[in-house]
This record gives structure tokens, sequence and C-alpha cells, in this order.
């Protein structure tokens, strides 16, 4: 009897003492958060993953931490929104870092630069490689903690008005050309034009613009530039990939709770996870049903192929001498993009070329 009356009050204590631990919420904050995107919400792959994080980080924080998503212009324009975290107008942001080339062309390393990382390459070396620490090193000067927020992968080369045979035809063309690439186009001629994705098809309509490159067939589609533009370009030699960011000023990162920020991690690992398979899933169809409606594909010739390269590593070279901030970054970056290509060279060319065109 008194082993059973101790075992008795034994468990009605533990049970007591069970009921008495804080639950998760008890125990952390309602946070509630407002994210700036660069992309219209009609883009609903580029934009999604914005949806795809915030949905999750709440999940993760039992409805605790809430961050709520606006579209482009909602808040700010569409290529402020990296300011409008620096200002604490909103206390995270989603958009490319290449967007903000103007202020230091060191930004473009947490995106793409031309020739540069396929979209594994890019994780790995954001991921192992080195380049979380390299870029969070550079973000610090702007107050901000970047983390991944996606990838587009290999982009195509653009919508043309006219067939572009020869680099010449380059030559005084106005074109709709983010971060880097602008600047390498312009020694061939080319007129770059920094404009935000709901503002391509109206001036490529106008005439403002003679070309537009956005990303690929889904985006594209659904944005009507071959209404305007009859002329596909493969392969984007500016964009092997893209990466998207999710920006939080460094104040406001160090105010969350260990958990909400563990969320925040894993939820900005799933965004980027996400947005490639759409992305991949989506794209084939997408290209299909373009060209049934007369768009005409063309790839950009060898001695374009050639002369953008050529441009392109001038350009970095030139940046590296003069920024030491770019050059800190530029240097373990061409190593790793060395490493990869003949790794990838190996494994991965070989088996796509031989199944290419088979069933």
């Amino acid at each position: 009897m008194e082993r059973r009356s101790f075992l008795k009050k034994a468990a009605v204590g533990a049970t007591a003492g069970a009921v008495a631990v804080p639950s998760f919420a008890q125990t952390n904050p309602t946070i509630n958060w407002r994210l700036a995107s660069s992309f219209p919400k009609s883009l609903d792959t580029i934009y999604g993953a914005a949806d795809v994080f915030t949905k999750r980080v709440s999940q993760l924080t039992d409805g605790k931490f809430n961050i709520r998503p606006f579209a482009g212009g909602e808040i700010v324009p569409a290529l402020q929104v990296m300011d409008a975290v620096q200002a604490g107008t909103v206390e995270i942001g989603h958009s490319a870092s290449y967007y903000y080339f103007g202020k230091d062309p060191t930004f473009a390393f947490d995106a793409v630069v031309p020739f540069g990382l396929t979209s594994r390459q890019q994780t790995a070396w954001f991921d192992q490689g080195g380049g979380r620490q390299l870029t969070r090193e550079f973000f610090k000067d702007y107050g901000i903690v970047n983390f991944l927020g996606g990838n587009t992968g290999t982009q195509m080369g653009g919508w043309f008005r006219k067939e572009i045979k020869e680099v010449k035809d380059l030559q005084g063309l106005k074109m709709r050309i983010g971060g880097f690439a602008g600047r390498v186009m312009q020694r061939l001629g080319l007129v770059p034009q920094q404009i935000a994705g709901g503002d391509i098809y109206p001036a490529l309509e106008k005439g403002t613009i003679d070309a537009a490159e956005w990303i690929g067939p889904y985006d594209d589609e659904k944005l009507g530039f071959n209404k305007v533009a009859p002329f596909y370009y493969t392969p984007g030699w500016w964009e092997p990939s893209l990466q998207l960011s999710f920006y939080i000023g460094i104040k406001e990162w160090e105010k969350l709770p260990k958990a909400y920020q563990a969320a925040v991690e894993a939820a900005s690992y799933e965004a980027h996870v996400v947005m490639q398979a759409e992305y991949d899933a989506r794209n084939p169809a997408a290209l299909a049903r373009l060209l049934k409606n007369g768009v005409k594909l063309r790839q950009f010739s060898k001695p374009i192929m050639e002369a953008c390269y050529k441009a392109a590593v001038e350009t970095m070279d030139e940046e590296a001498a003069k920024n030491a901030k770019f050059q800190k970054i530029y240097e373990p970056w061409k190593r790793f993009r060395q490493d990869q290509n003949q790794w990838f060279s190996v494994a991965e060319v070989p088996i796509q070329n031989f199944m290419i065109g088979r069933k």
C-alpha cells in the first residue's frame, strides 16, 4: 500500500510539474513586422518566396512572429527595398542585391555576376564556400544581415525587337539589363537601363527600350514580352543564376529571441529551395507555349559570347583594382568558380549532354 501511495503521489507531482512548464507562447513575445518586396504579386514564383518565408516563420513560432509581405511599390519603390530596411521603414526586405550596384558593385556577389556561378554553385559558395561570411561582412557597413532568398536558375538572354547576329548589332541598343551586366555591355556599345520588373513591358511597348531581359519563360510569358519583341535569346550569360536575398536590419535582428532567429534561418532556406524548384518545374511548359505562339528562339553566336566574356573579365578586373571590398570577395570567389567548373565538367556536363534529345 505504501509503495502504491508513493507512486501515486510521484505521478501527481510529475504531472503538476509538467503543467507548470511555460509554453512557447508564454515565453516568447508577439512580434509583427513588415516585409517590402522588389517584385509584383503577379509574378507568383519570385514574389512567392516572400509568402513561403513569412508563412513558415509564423508556423515555426506558433503564430507569435508574424511578417506581412508587401509587393514592390506598395510601401516603397521596387528598387529601394534595401534603402527602406536601412532607414527602418520596414524591418525586412526581399530583393536582388545587384539592384544596388550603383552604391557598390560588390553587392553583385550576393546575387550574380556575369559568367558567374550556376544556382547550385552559388548556393554552395554562399553556404559552404565562404560566401555567407564574406557578404555579411560587407553588408555590415549598411546595417543589414543578408539571408538566402531564392534562386531563379540560369536565365534567358532576353527579348529583342531585331535579331542580334554580330557584336556590332549591340551598338546603340537600349536594353533593360540589371547589375554588373549593364557596365559590361556598355563596353560593346549597348545603352543599359535599370527598370523594375513591373515597368519593363510599357517601356518595351513604347519603344523607350529596344530589348529587355527579365528571368525566363514562366515569368516572361506572364509579363507579355513576346507581344512586343519577337526574338528570344539564350543564354543569359550575365545571370547563370540569380540569388535573391532577404535583408534584416542588424538592430532588429539582434533584438529577436534566439528561437525566432532560428525560424528565420530555417524559413529562408525553405523559400530558397522552393523558388528554384518552381522555376525548374514551370519553365519548360511556358517555353513550349511561347514557341507555339510564334516566338523566335535564338542563341547568341560564339563571337558575341567571346566578346562579352572578354568585356566581363576586363570590367571585373578593373573594379577589383580600385575597390578593395570588391577584390576581397572577387579573388576567393574566382578560385571557387574554377574548382566548380572543373568538377561540373566531369560530373554534370557529360550526362546532361548525353541526355539532351533523348526520350
